[in-house]
């Protein structure tokens, strides 16, 4: 090709590009989303097509010398990071064959490309290779997008490669048609094969930019304008098929439109839905998954929209009347990312597929607060794989909630045994957050004038967990407290004494992220003569054997369950511990399961110092309702009960010995010891150890591992790696040959250990003397028969979605189906620790960025992040207070509930400098779609706020509006309320943030992936992520492939059927009692959203009847009762899903009628004030079944007010629990029951 400008810009370009890829890989140490497989092609292509560099001598052209020179060798060194450097990063490819087809057909084409062009006096060997390398170019991106269509992650590939790389393509097609002008013999090979070349750039670059452009390393953010296929190649590939896998009979061959559904028959099909049938046998129907979903038949959606009004004519008329036309979306809803609706069958297929894409073969040796432990199969199948355990809600309703009141008791109970400390809450989020409510415990412990100190300091260890500081940065800036990181310990705590007054509290690692155990009776000494708060994050295992931290002065102690039966699943969900002493039990965040006493005088459970929490005390809130983990901290606790004292400490034993063994190994073999706080010789005291070596032994250490181990590299010399107690033998032996040690030298230290390996002792100072575990629950229930029927005695005592629905308004109690649930155990995906290689999560990381791709085209959002691990941390870590922010109330209309207008525009005005944002949710919290929304938003961007929109009501939204369109910048969701997630009665949650691109970049990142986060002040920040708001970059990842299987079964017509049918179960709801019932909100229209609010507060007057003795008698009638007194005191809100039948609702309000005839009894004197049936429920078996009674009704009024009950009856196990006296006599342990006495 003869020289001119256009070539000139194109060599420029094609140079740069190969340096941005080379500068990406670099900067974000990672592979990720490269095909190695075009890389290796291209240097295929560079040396075929630069031979003449053997011949040709550099002086005719330095130019053409230097570029062929660069391309050949950037080629190689982009493999050599691939495979060498940063092999772990990258996904395993599947398009081999494709490689090798692309090789081999070039191969065969250039000789006859060559002859039919060239002729056979000009197809020399030269020039059939150099036409060879021509075409092979042409085709050698293939691999790269069949990549991308395999993960969705091309995290390295950017914009500016793709523009370096366009910029390449387009000058030299324009230097071709330059050169058809002037050349007198223009070559058509290039140019025919350019224009091949650049198709394929082209739908590269397509793809990117409409469907693959996901930052996963940023902590799950997702760009939403990935909503449309590929151009060329997916089309080809996709022609005449119907998916990638799988007959077509297991897809649900189209979704749903709107309009009504299955007829009320037993055969329950489909005929109203319109499906867009792909090849589909005649006679044979697909297994649509939405008519098990939504409760409603076709015939019951008529029956019901008539029962409304008789004028409404149609669902689409009254959904015209319940939401406004201003905000209604104009297009329907779509899903590219996850296509049609899809069966349960193909679903489940699907993701076993996924499932595979993750490497479990890998063994993990990470840590870092994450290890491998063993589930009993018992507590599997029973209590995670139980819909009575994972579908009921919040203990809130005492009498109904027994038995996991109880365990969680017992969990409280552990972490104060293991602690040495009185006070333990029934879970957090994780370790991470836990070390935030520590920081902020430690803050609200202060006396007031040291609280508003405009300089605060927390002096963190700095061999704490990496993300456990990172957290601690992000709950530290709203707060303005400075987060010191450095060694506590040195110089005589110089560290800590240095910060006076301003030390609001200090923190340490109990063992350390390094394996180090250290006393540290005289730093709590030091932090405590300076006013302040000393906390410890520890382990629940080691404190077994070693010292509990509230024997050496620790105020506060926290730290992750997750080693305690759950799994690793990618970072979560897993139940964090947090104990504290007497002092600080009204500050300490989340759940506290107390002792009280029911109506009877019997020991009875509940949750105790509910007045903390964010719904009652709004702002001034030091708790709120989404900080729990409720289901795990329950397997945590059957865990501990299933080992007992002896067994756990067996395990903790077990794995000191194999540390220790492996310790002597490599230190025989010339790995020194880095641990610090071992003992005298040198032993490490628990699970984790540091050796040190010279850089390039690590490096060979890493090269040897990178497919059989995963290691935790701290710098060039040192590794960090920790043993759990699923390292077995073969696991020990794969480790020990990662660092080339003779097998037999293995099997030798195993056989015959040095006495220090054999040798458990603890330091005197540092041993555990004090006893655990001791109540009779931890050491009773050690066979399989008696555990088994340990959680199903508990169970028994719980109302849960297998008992009847559970109407609680703002919560979503909607169906967690099966099929959604099922893949959840997958070993794929619970056996993949947070921090491994993401070229080993390449199944995880497609799941993640199919599932933000679905929830930003819900949202209407640019970009997704899902790392919130509840919808607390969605607003910003829990509370606006957290995020330093002044919380300015905006009136609402009394009659209406809908926002003051003028008082919004008066107070944005007001605070016009220092406004940041507003948050609402929407619908709003009273039940209605206020009809000004759009207004709302627009004043608020005119005096320059954000519009945060609390998406706790979405399920009221999907497919019929969304915040996007009504003007949100940002909008959190509750995975674990709207997508299916279950409640676990009490977490877990995912609470994803949605955000429009203007903030896209500063959702949360990780230090894991991110280098700005680990050191960067926030000014420094300015445009790149906030710190993490959970410990693991993806926050609860395993369970969302529950919502990723939701999205995939229901398809975008179902899901918009779906809320339709939402709004209709409220308002068939709603029309029944609203001539019983005063109801608070409608809109114009008497309609209602998702949910209403039932006003009880008329009847306190006339009857003494309150919201709480209404929510007591719907026990005796088998439901778990509305939200009660919010937003409105004295009142029950009811959300009834769409998955609630007819026939369901109707028995619900046939109950509520009920209760209103026995209030009226009560108004009509017929039943006395006192002593009444709703005053004296619930009444449970013992109560009915005493010799004496003398009550003014019957036995029968009080267990069987309606027929159906005699058939099926729920029992509460207790009677009225005595709420006050549990909060004046705080007793959150278990306890001998005559010791409660």
């Amino acid at each position: 090709m003869s020289m001119n400008a256009l070539r000139v810009l194109g060599d420029v370009s094609h140079t740069a590009s190969k340096c941005i890829l080379i500068w990406a890989i670099h900067w974000n140490r990672s592979a990720e989303g490269i095909s190695l497989l075009t890389q290796l092609l291209y240097i295929t292509v560079f040396i075929s097509r630069y031979l003449d560099l053997f011949w040709v001598p550099p002086t005719r052209s330095w130019w053409n010398f230097i570029l062929k020179i660069f391309y050949i060798w950037s080629s190689i060194y982009i493999v050599v990071l691939m495979t060498r450097a940063y092999a772990r990063t990258r996904e395993r490819e599947k398009a081999w064959r494709l490689g090798a087809y692309a090789l081999g057909a070039s191969m065969l084409a250039a000789p006859l490309v060559s002859l039919i062009f060239n002729g056979v006096e000009g197809s020399s060997v030269v020039e059939i290779l150099w036409t060879f390398s021509i075409i092979l170019e042409s085709v050698c991106v293939l691999p790269q997008l069949l990549l991308l269509r395999q993960t969705t992650v091309p995290t390295v590939i950017d914009s500016y490669y793709l523009l370096t790389l366009g910029s390449y393509r387009a000058f030299y097609l324009l230097s071709w048609v330059y050169r058809m002008f002037t050349v007198n013999k223009p070559d058509p090979i290039p140019v025919i094969f350019g224009i091949v070349q650049t198709a394929f750039y082209a739908d590269f670059a397509w793809v990117y930019y409409t469907r693959q452009r996901v930052k996963l390393r940023a902590g799950g953010i997702v760009d939403s304008n990935d909503l449309r296929k590929g151009w060329l190649v997916n089309r080809i590939i996709d022609n005449g098929r119907t998916s990638q896998d799988g007959d077509p009979e297991e897809q649900a061959n189209g979704d749903v439109e709107s309009g009504s559904r299955r007829p009320k028959s037993a055969n329950r099909t489909l005929n109203a839905f319109k499906y867009k049938r792909v090849d589909t046998l005649p006679g044979v129907s697909p297994q649509i998954f939405a008519e098990r979903h939504i409760g409603p038949s076709s015939e019951d959606e008529k029956e019901m929209v008539k029962a409304l009004s008789p004028s409404v004519a149609s669902l689409d008329e009254f959904i015209a009347q319940t939401i406004p036309a201003s905000i209604r979306s104009t297009r329907a809803l779509q899903l590219p990312a996850f296509g049609q609706a899809r069966t349960e069958i193909y679903t489940r297929q699907t993701l076993g597929r996924i499932a595979s894409e993750n490497n479990t073969k890998v063994r993990n040796f990470i840590g870092a607060g994450y290890y491998g432990t063993l589930v009993p199969p018992v507590i599997q199948r029973n209590m995670l794989e139980n819909p009575a355990w994972y579908t009921s809600y919040t203990p809130y309703q005492a009498e109904i909630s027994q038995g996991r009141l109880e365990s969680l008791l017992n969990f409280q109970t552990m972490v104060t045994d293991l602690t040495g400390l009185s006070i333990a809450n029934a879970s957090v989020l994780d370790e991470a957050t836990a070390a935030a409510e520590a920081m902020t415990v430690s803050l609200n412990a202060l006396p007031a004038s040291r609280q508003k100190l405009s300089d605060k300091a927390f002096v963190v260890s700095s061999l704490c967990h990496p993300q456990t500081i990172a957290v601690l940065r992000s709950r530290a800036d709203g707060f303005g407290i400075r987060i010191v990181v450095g060694d506590v310990l040195a110089d005589d705590f110089k560290l800590v004494r240095d910060q006076g007054d301003k030390l609001i509290g200090a923190l340490v690692q109990y063992p350390d992220t390094e394996g180090g155990v250290w006393n540290f009776q005289q730093l709590a000494d030091v932090v405590h003569s300076a006013g302040s708060t000393f906390s410890v994050a520890t382990d629940l295992l080691a404190l077994t054997r070693l010292k509990p931290p509230g024997e050496f002065g620790a105020d506060i102690a926290f730290g992750s369950a997750q080693r305690f039966g759950v799994p690793l699943g990618f970072g979560g969900p897993h139940a964090a511990f947090f104990a504290c002493n007497e002092k600080h039990k009204r500050k300490i965040p989340g759940r506290l399961i107390g002792i009280s006493k029911d109506r009877l005088g019997n020991p009875a459970l509940r949750l105790a110092l509910q007045t903390r929490e964010q719904h009652i005390r709004r702002e001034k809130a030091t708790s709120n309702i989404c900080t729990a983990q409720a289901l795990l901290a329950n397997m945590s606790a059957m865990y501990a009960v299933y080992h007992g004292p002896k067994g756990l400490r067996r395990i903790a034993e077990e794995i000191s010995e194999k540390t220790r063994r492996v310790q002597d190994l490599l230190a025989l073999h010339g790995f020194e010891t880095a641990t610090r706080g071992v003992r005298e010789d040198g032993a490490v005291l628990f699970d984790t150890l540091v050796v040190r070596s010279t850089a390039s032994r690590i490096k060979a250490v890493l090269t040897r591992s990178r497919d059989s181990c995963n290691l935790r590299k701290l710098d060039a010399e040192r590794l960090a790696l920790s043993i759990d107690e699923t390292h077995g033998s073969l696991s020990l032996r794969v480790l020990l040959q990662a660092f080339a040690i003779p097998d037999e030298d293995v099997v030798a230290a195993f056989s015959n250990p040095s006495e220090r390996a054999r040798d458990f002792s603890i330091p005197q100072d540092l041993e555990r003397k004090s006893s655990y575990l001791t109540h009779p629950v931890f050491n009773e229930h050690h066979s399989e028969t008696e555990m088994l029927r340990y959680i199903h005695h508990l169970e028994s005592k719980d109302l849960s979605l297998v008992h009847s629905m559970i109407p609680l308004g703002s919560c979503t109690m909607k169906l967690n189906a099966t099929a959604e649930m099922q893949s959840l155990t997958l070993p794929g995906f619970a056996n993949i620790h947070p921090f491994a290689p993401l070229g080993q999560a390449s199944g995880y990381l497609r799941l993640i960025g199919t599932l933000s791709q679905g929830l930003a085209a819900i949202t209407g959002m640019d970009s997704v992040s899902l790392q919130p691990n509840s919808g607390a941390q969605g607003e910003f870590a829990g509370l606006p207070a957290m995020a330093g922010m002044k919380v300015v109330p905006v009136k609402c209309d009394a009659k209406t509930g809908n926002l003051d207008l003028e008082d919004l525009e008066e107070k944005c005005g007001k605070y016009r400098d220092e406004l940041a944002a507003i948050m609402i949710t929407y619908p709003s919290t009273y039940g209605v779609f206020e009809p000004e929304i759009k207004k709302v938003c627009e004043i608020v961007h005119e005096h320059g706020g954000q519009v945060y929109m609390d998406g706790a009501n979405m399920n009221a939204q999907i497919g019929l509006c969304s915040p996007g369109e009504i003007g949100a910048d940002v909008c959190h969701l509750n995975l674990h309320k709207t997508f299916c997630i279950p409640h676990g009665g009490g977490g877990p949650g995912v609470g994803p943030i949605a955000v429009k691109s203007h903030l896209a970049k500063h959702l949360p990142g990780h230090p894991q992936s991110d280098p700005h986060i680990k050191e960067a002040s926030r000014e420094e920040r300015a445009d790149h992520a906030i710190y993490p708001v959970s410990a693991a970059p993806w926050g609860s990842a395993s369970i969302l492939t529950i919502s990723w299987a939701y999205l995939a079964l229901m398809g975008p017509a179902a899901l918009t059927h779906g809320t339709k049918v939402a709004l209709l179960n409220a308002n068939y709801i709603m029309s029944r009692l609203k001539d019983h019932y005063p109801i608070v909100y409608t809109n114009g229209n008497g309609r209602c959203a998702h949910e209403f609010i039932l006003d009880a507060r008329g009847f306190k007057q006339v009857a003494g009847i309150e919201a709480i003795d209404i929510a007591k008698r719907l026990q005796d009638y088998g439901f778990h009762a509305p939200t009660m007194s919010f937003p409105v005191a004295n009142t029950l809100m009811i959300e009834p899903t769409e998955s609630e039948s007819k026939e369901e609702l109707d028995r619900f309000c046939d109950a509520m009628i009920q209760i209103r005839q026995e209030i009226k009894d009560i108004e009509e004197g017929k039943a006395p004030k006192e002593g009444n049936v709703l005053k004296m429920a619930p009444h449970p078996q013992q109560d009915l079944l005493r010799d004496a009674w003398d009550r003014p009704y019957t036995r029968e009024q009080a267990a069987y007010p309606l027929p159906w009950l005699k058939e099926k009856k729920f029992w509460p196990s207790v009677a009225r629990v005595d709420d006050a006296y549990g909060d004046l006599n705080l007793f959150c342990t278990c306890s001998p029951v005559e010791g409660f006495n």
